[in-house]
């Protein structure tokens, strides 16, 4: 089996489109869609389906992506075990606009020299990320694993994330230069798609236990695009979002980031990464993260940061 082919097959199931693999891979668009034509024809099924914003995953490719990440991740530890340190720090990441990859690439402008691979494994459950550190698939993963943890993973803090409402003009608190927990009380905050079993679902539970919000998780996640259409135009829509986190929307829309404080509410981050033998890489990564600025006091977090890891 072509191993770039499982190379491009994974790049493009990860990004979503060929034309995002073949920039990252350093080829054409052409020869990613050839290697993945020839991966279905060895394969004997289509792995992925055609849409109008690039390509989905089928069952089949569904069922194939983990083991392909495998293939991958055998192949780089093939690599570097004849050309050590040479191989990339992989790290795994929510999104490509959350506030871990904005704190990575802030690392990465002052370090050049790091060859950094950041990658989305598009999984909602926490201890799929750690099954895929564990199997050598990434180095670490920003993940907050609340149970425990496979054997040979450890997990290390990383930085707390300041949250801030977020709302259109026409909002009640839309002229707040900040607002308390308890001035939320009676908003409806409206957080689509909470995936269960995910960290963030329980996170978001101890909240609304904790200070008596109303958080609205109807409805499917159609993308950040289509919330921030929602809160545009919305009286009374609002949502949570980390301070770090890195969003886009057109200036007619005219939307109000407001920083929550007395307490701050503060979403954990931590890395999960192996305990023994980690990236060479890693520790300066996380030493960076602990560079970052401290959260206001007081502060609001969820129990399990006070659980021993």
């Amino acid at each position: 089996m072509d191993t770039e082919g499982v190379r491009s097959f994974v790049r493009a199931a990860e990004l979503g489109q060929f034309q995002h693999a073949a920039d990252e891979l350093g080829v054409t668009q052409q020869a990613v869609s050839k290697r993945v034509a020839a991966l279905e024809r060895e394969l004997g099924v289509q792995l992925f389906a055609r849409t109008a914003r690039g390509v989905e995953l089928t069952l089949d490719g569904q069922a194939f992506l983990p083991h392909a990440r495998g293939i991958v991740a055998g192949a780089e530890r093939a690599v570097g075990a004849v050309r050590p340190g040479s191989r990339a720090l992989r790290i795994d990441v929510l999104g490509l606009r959350s506030a871990q990859a904005v704190v990575l690439h802030d690392y990465w402008r002052a370090h050049p020299e790091i060859d950094l691979d950041v990658v989305t494994l598009r999984v909602d459950d926490p201890r799929v990320a750690a099954a895929a550190v564990a199997a050598g698939e990434v180095d670490a993963s920003f993940r907050t694993v609340t149970s425990a943890l496979p054997p040979g993973l450890q997990l290390v803090r990383a930085f707390d994330l300041a949250l801030e409402l977020l709302v259109g003009p026409r909002h009640p608190l839309a002229a707040a230069r900040t607002v308390t927990p308890a001035q939320l009380r009676g908003h409806r905050i409206w957080i689509p798609g909470i995936a269960p079993r995910s960290e963030w679902a329980e996170f978001y539970d101890e909240l609304t236990t904790a200070f008596d919000l109303r958080i609205d998780a109807a409805g499917p996640n159609f993308g950040t695009e289509v919330l921030l259409d929602a809160l545009a135009d919305s009286p009374d829509l609002a949502t949570l979002i980390g301070t770090r986190d890195r969003y886009l929307w057109p200036a007619s829309y005219d939307l109000r980031r407001i920083p929550i404080q007395n307490p701050t509410i503060a979403y954990p981050l931590s890395l999960v990464l192996p305990r023994d033998n980690p990236h060479p890489s890693l520790q300066a990564i996380i030493n960076h993260c602990h560079t970052l600025a401290p959260l206001p006091d007081p502060t609001w977090l969820p129990t399990w940061t006070r659980t021993p890891g």
